[in-house]
């Protein structure tokens, strides 16, 4: 057994406290928001967010879930396009990247820049609006909730890249090529599985992407109510809230109806719904993820 030195163990210590005070600064307010979201609206305008508040409720999940079946159908819907999303990603993600660490690739340099290039800049708002509309055809579709990201990963595409070159042996790959294995097999059977971390890696990215994404159903869902992911359900309850709020004095018993809305509460409760299913998911994928981030870095 190795003796540590006074120096490792000092390291060792500071090293410990500093990764506490970095997991507290996630612990708490994860924790407050918890906590607020089951705390009584009135308590929390009363008296603010408390861990140990004096009245306890669920009101604002049985206001959420109230809507009928709205919330499970954006779970749903969520939960489709997290897992077509992901999967399509790491169709278009995964092959090129290692491509691209392959040597020999022809315009090898012209393509790796390329996709850094994407990484730098993209298009604005409104010739991209243009396109994925006129062009493409996709609003007001599900098509629309799935096609933008698909395009925009080129960070994936290097971070995979640098995996493949940094930990994935070549001459194992060139052992599969001599033994007369085709290109197709030697990435499938070999490289695939080596490069498991940094698949995990690349879908855990792509899934919290697709689960947390709004922007694509508040541009391109027009008149698809029906097609709204949970992101895009809750940030519209919010926005009904909002509005009530702002015009109480203008709409006729509009104070009656916002009464009965937990609308301190409800913004927590909202969070919670909305981060829950990445939360239960994440411990089956951090020890993958915590290797492929670190290794895909290693190198460019």
């Amino acid at each position: 057994m190795t003796m540590l030195t006074k120096e490792d163990r000092i390291y060792q210590c500071v090293s410990h406290v500093v990764m506490m005070i970095l997991s507290l600064n996630v612990i708490i307010p994860m924790a407050l928001l918890v906590i607020s979201s089951f705390t009584d609206n009135d308590t929390l305008i009363r008296n603010g967010y408390a861990f140990f508040p004096e009245n306890l409720s669920i009101y604002a999940y049985q206001y959420i879930f109230r809507t009928g079946n709205a919330v499970l159908r954006a779970y749903g819907v969520s939960l489709l396009l997290t897992a077509v999303g992901t999967a399509l990603s790491l169709a278009v993600t995964i092959p090129l990247a290692y491509a691209l660490s392959r040597p020999g690739l022809p315009a090898k340099r012209l393509l790796t820049f390329y996709v850094f290039f994407t990484v730098l800049f993209n298009g604005s708002l409104v010739p991209t609006y243009m396109n994925y509309t006129n062009v493409i055809g996709i609003k007001n579709s599900f098509w629309a909730l799935l096609i933008p990201g698909l395009v925009t990963n080129g960070f994936y595409i290097l971070l995979a890249k640098s995996y493949f070159s940094a930990s994935v042996p070549g001459e194992i790959l060139e052992a599969a090529e001599i033994d007369g294995a085709s290109a197709c097999q030697t990435f499938l059977r070999i490289a695939i599985p080596l490069a498991k971390p940094i698949v995990t890696t690349v879908g855990l990215f792509a899934a919290i992407g697709y689960w947390n994404d709004w922007q694509n159903g508040y541009i391109y869902l027009t008149k698809r109510a029906d097609l709204y992911s949970i992101q895009n359900l809750l940030n519209r309850m919010i926005q009904n809230i909002q509005y009530l709020s702002q015009n109480v004095s203008n709409i006729r018993d509009a104070d009656v109806g916002l009464a009965a809305i937990p609308s301190v509460s409800i913004r927590m409760a909202m969070a919670v719904v909305g981060i829950l299913p990445i939360l239960v998911l994440y411990p089956f994928l951090q020890s993958n993820f915590a290797k492929g981030i670190t290794l895909g870095g290693v190198k460019g």
